[in-house]
């Protein structure tokens, strides 16, 4: 299946993205889901993102286990394995998205402008292979990035938990 067939399948309730999106729309469960704190970190960024000409798109926020569920099949599909899949896309059991703690920011001016900012507001750059995606980390702000991953593969919270298929 497609992603723009994923995406009519299970729609925004589900945590599908229509373009455009800013952290600012409310109304898009996607962005409104969000953890309370990385929200608020995300509009401060984009406010003061703005007074420089940049304006931050979310291309992917907060998702439902089914839809999680749904871009692993789809990348599995297109990766051909599972094990390249995980570079990409996590399980619904370990996927950041799904407990509302990542973001992913569309459009390179503003993934540049939180690359060289978003550290003053928690925003971490998690995974090198994934330039748009982003997670709070309140330690940022004192100076204490965390570590920045490959990918997804090496991060220790993608570790399916015991129990889970």
């Amino acid at each position: 299946m497609t992603s723009s067939a994923v995406r009519r399948a299970l729609g925004k309730a589900h945590g599908a993205v229509p373009d455009p999106v800013t952290v600012f729309d409310d109304g898009i469960p996607a962005v409104a889901n969000l953890d309370p704190e990385l929200l608020g970190a995300l509009r401060r960024a984009a406010g003061d993102a703005a007074d420089d000409g940049v304006e931050f798109f979310v291309n992917g926020g907060w998702r439902s286990p089914e839809y999680q569920e749904r871009l692993l099949h789809e990348a599995v599909s297109k990766y051909g394995s599972e094990a390249e899949a995980a570079r990409w896309v996590a399980t619904p059991e370990t996927s950041a998205h799904v407990s509302g703690d990542a973001v992913d920011i569309g459009r390179s001016e503003a993934r540049a402008w939180l690359s060289e900012h978003g550290a003053r507001y928690g925003l971490c750059q998690i995974y090198r292979n994934e330039p748009w995606h982003y997670e709070l980390r309140p330690e940022a702000i004192d100076g204490d990035r965390p570590p920045m991953y490959a990918d997804p593969t090496h991060d220790p919270r993608m570790r399916r938990r015991p129990g889970r298929a």
